[in-house]
């Protein structure tokens, strides 16, 4: 849906470019667990929970723990070598610049030297805990989010989000691999959901977080077209994504309480994208882009209660199947 730009973005600042880079300090385990990115981890274990719970295959409580585990310490690997990899621009954007690398608790090297660990150890423990389809899966969502989308397309194109939205898509289905040591159309659909509701959901930060992106040069959509086109692609991602996330409601991972959930949900969404739609940039200039800030907050609680409700029809056909 977004054209190319002729504008010329930088791959990576030089170190030349640093000012007033804060000595490292003796870092603490907090600060090396902040580089996997906890908040970032928690979505990525709750959607690969619910994927493996959703598959038709029962796992053993203890080789579903310990493959969550490692899918964990996947989606963390990712994190901190992202980290590594962005310690550049992080300095200059307003928002992360109190992340360990920047804030001089960790080091670029042991950033690195952390997330690579971590990728070896997650993908081959994934592997002996459940099968390695499944850790072949892992192994290739951390290669799209460090490379795909952190190296190449976060810095080059406005599609950026659309594209790199993937990696963050793939633990659902990474779950229901383990489970299943295959793909099927369910899982293809929660990464579906995922995927789609990504963009909109960086958009609207990126409308009230524009500065930062600007500032680091960063060719987010905001920055390259301007924020009427931004508001129009939040609001055409967002008719789509309440299709697709309805439409699941009538598969095999939907049912009553899903499609409950759903309807109200996107009825809710489509709203919000169209009060942001309907924005006058004067408006959104003297308001502090307060609907723009709701719609981030909603989409939040929009992506954990879809997953939420798949979650409880799984529970539901699990157990009141069985008794009926």
């Amino acid at each position: 849906m977004i054209g190319d730009v002729s504008k010329p973005w930088v791959t990576r600042m030089s170190d030349t470019s640093y000012q007033n880079i804060p000595t490292t300090s003796d870092a603490e385990f907090g600060d090396y667990f902040a580089l996997l990115k906890p908040r970032v981890m928690t979505l990525v274990v709750f959607t690969a929970w619910v994927g493996l719970l959703a598959a038709p295959v029962a796992v053993h409580p203890f080789v579903g723990f310990v493959s969550i585990l490692f899918i964990a310490l996947g989606g963390g690997a990712s994190g901190a070598l992202n980290m590594w990899y962005d310690a550049d621009i992080d300095r200059v954007m307003r928002r992360t610049q109190k992340r360990p690398i920047p804030a001089g608790k960790v080091t670029e090297d042991e950033a690195k030297a952390l997330g690579f660990a971590l990728s070896g150890i997650s993908v081959l423990m994934l592997g002996l805990a459940s099968n390695w389809f499944a850790a072949a899966f892992l192994a290739f969502t951390i290669f799209f989010y460090v490379v795909i989308y952190t190296m190449w397309l976060k810095r080059w194109t406005p599609q950026n989000i659309v594209i790199g939205g993937a990696a963050g898509a793939f633990p659902p289905m990474i779950g229901w691999a383990v489970a299943t040591g295959g793909v099927s159309i369910e899982s293809v659909l929660m990464f579906a959901l995922i995927f789609m509701w990504t963009p909109p959901h960086f958009w609207a930060l990126a409308l009230f977080m524009r500065n930062d992106y600007d500032n680091a040069k960063v060719p987010m959509l905001t920055v390259t077209h301007g924020r009427r086109v931004t508001r129009n692609h939040i609001l055409g991602y967002t008719v789509v994504l309440a299709v697709l996330a309805i439409a699941a409601g009538f598969t095999s991972i939907g049912g009553y309480v899903y499609l409950g959930v759903a309807i109200v949900l996107n009825a809710m969404f489509l709203w919000g994208a169209v009060k942001i739609w309907r924005r006058d940039e004067e408006v959104s200039e003297t308001d502090n882009f307060l609907a723009e800030r709701k719609f981030f907050k909603l989409s939040l609680a929009y992506l954990f209660l879809h997953f939420g409700a798949i979650l409880a029809e799984a529970f539901i056909d699990r157990y009141f199947g069985v008794l009926a």
